[in-house]
């Protein structure tokens, strides 16, 4: 092995590459963008099982809860459209602002876009802390949100353009891990500030959003940008030298000569997004929508949005219910590491597989639980039950976060060639926050009006997904990005009807 780290050969189409510092500490950096992420889906659902929270912005629930008889069924406790809106606001903002995000990524780098990223992370912060009212409080989530569409299309494609070909799929899960590391967090601190005398704690808890708001903009600042990044703008001595520097070699003219005419090709696309549906582009379009519709149809999001809230339904005390979400919080953090080991081995099917069945059985078993014990007016489930709800709820999220979490953003960031890369991207997050405000928006709700069905309804689509995964999703470890067409479409069942010689 020589100095340095680790070295891909150039057998069967990957290039000579050590693992430098400088690619370990890039895409840590930039995966801060995750963190941020996470700590924005895991805040909100503690935040709003607050009482002090809820008696400033939604007194309406806050009645609801603390006066069960106000309320006709156990399910319908925060059925509330303002309360979905405070959590949905975020996910509305981050659809629009992708496509944004898509042209910022193209035309002024992977690296910028980042930074901007940052800059509406803090805005959206200190909005929030500082809320007086519900309409600032919203104005701070479509800050948050903005930041959201802009990090998730720069972070995936940074990461996967400047990793080695080997641990590209372990490197890109940085991303999600930071997701769950993310939640994990504000799931802690909710617990903590919950306990604060005065009722502010909820401000505290969105505060300290600040703090990977920060470490983003900052990391922003120190990364280099990718070389396909430079080259793509024309910046082909610059692209060469940072090559160099990532990959700690200096013969880099294969990779650099692949890189450069896939810059050519991309520089005839001038339209990106209608290149994206030319036949030959249909196979990466269609897999990037469907993962992404997918994984928000796994249930994923209702639970981890709504933990708390989820638990206080289920008849978990406040600080139960709390504590409770830190747990699955944790598993969620831990089984991505798992992901991260397994990912570049396995490969990606494998462990999508796997979760499927995993998921579909812990759903049906919470559905069953739910649906014999759970009735409209009682008050909780006993201990031993409610107990078998948690390690069921750990149990799906654990399988989640081994594989449609973080594959579902790694396998579209890896599969669309460089000339509709940006474009590719940006529907990508545009579907996932689509499908996010949908599910956030409507979640209690459909808990209200479907009951213990939700869990059947979610378990449907796990069913679904795992056959789509089976016969439509090809392999895609270790296959260097530019060359996914020869060595993925061509060669799959079904897919290879769609590429053009």
């Amino acid at each position: 092995m020589p100095a340095g780290g680790f070295t891909t050969s150039t057998t069967g189409g990957d290039f000579e590459a050590k693992i430098t510092p400088i690619v370990i500490i890039s895409c840590i950096m930039a995966a801060t963008g995750g963190l941020m992420f996470g700590y924005d889906v895991g805040i909100s659902g503690g935040v709003t099982s607050m009482p002090s929270f809820l008696e400033e912005f939604f007194p309406v629930v806050y009645k609801k809860v603390h006066e069960p008889g106000l309320i006709e069924s156990n399910y319908c406790k925060y059925d509330n459209k303002g309360l979905q809106l405070f959590t949905s606001s975020l996910y509305l903002a981050a659809l629009t602002a992708t496509m944004f995000a898509s042209v910022s990524t193209r035309r002024l780098g992977r690296r910028i876009t980042m930074l901007i990223a940052g800059v509406f992370f803090i805005v959206g912060t200190i909005l929030n802390a500082a809320a007086t009212n519900l309409a600032m409080l919203i104005v701070g989530r479509l800050s948050l949100g903005c930041g959201v569409g802009f990090a998730n299309q720069a972070v995936p494609v940074f990461i996967s353009e400047i990793a080695p070909t080997r641990i590209r799929g372990a490197l890109n899960i940085l991303f999600q891990l930071n997701v769950t590391i993310g939640i994990l967090f504000a799931n802690i601190i909710n617990y903590f500030t919950a306990q604060i005398k005065g009722g502010w704690g909820w401000r505290l808890s969105l505060a300290l959003a600040g703090v990977p708001a920060l470490l983003l903009t900052v990391g922003a600042l120190l990364v280099v940008d990718t070389p396909n990044s430079l080259i793509e703008r024309g910046l082909l001595d610059e692209g060469k030298k940072v090559l160099k520097k990532i990959r700690g070699i200096d013969n880099v003219e294969p990779e650099f000569d692949e890189l450069v005419m896939a810059s050519e090709v991309a520089k005839e696309v001038k339209h990106p997004f209608r290149n994206l549906l030319m036949r030959k582009n249909r196979p990466p379009l269609v897999i990037a929508i469907l993962l992404q519709v997918f994984q928000q149809f796994t249930g994923i999001n209702a639970i981890m949005f709504y933990a708390p809230v989820l638990f206080n339904t289920l008849g978990f005390a406040g600080d139960a219910s709390l504590y409770s979400a830190v747990i699955t919080g944790a598993v969620n953090v831990l089984s991505t590491v798992v992901s991260i080991s397994l990912v570049d081995r396995l490969g990606r099917r494998i462990l999508l597989l796997e979760a499927g069945v995993q998921m579909l059985v812990s759903q049906l078993v919470i559905a069953v639980v739910l649906g014999l014990k759970l009735k409209d007016t009682t008050t909780s489930l006993d201990k031993s039950l409610a107990i078998l709800v948690v390690i069921m709820v750990c149990t799906f999220v654990s399988s989640f976060a081994w594989s449609w979490g973080p594959l579902g953003w790694l396998i579209p960031s890896e599969t669309f060639p460089l000339e509709t890369r940006s474009a590719g991207q940006s529907v990508t997050v545009f579907v996932n926050m689509l499908f996010t405000f949908i599910i956030a928006q409507a979640f209690l709700s459909m808990l209200c009006a479907m009951k213990y069905a939700i869990f059947l309804f979610f378990s449907a689509w796990v069913l679904v997904m795992t056959l789509f995964t089976m016969f439509l999703l090809p392999e895609t470890k270790g296959i260097p990005i530019e060359e996914m067409t020869d060595r993925v479409w061509k060669q799959h069942w079904f897919w290879k009807r769609f590429m053009e010689d």
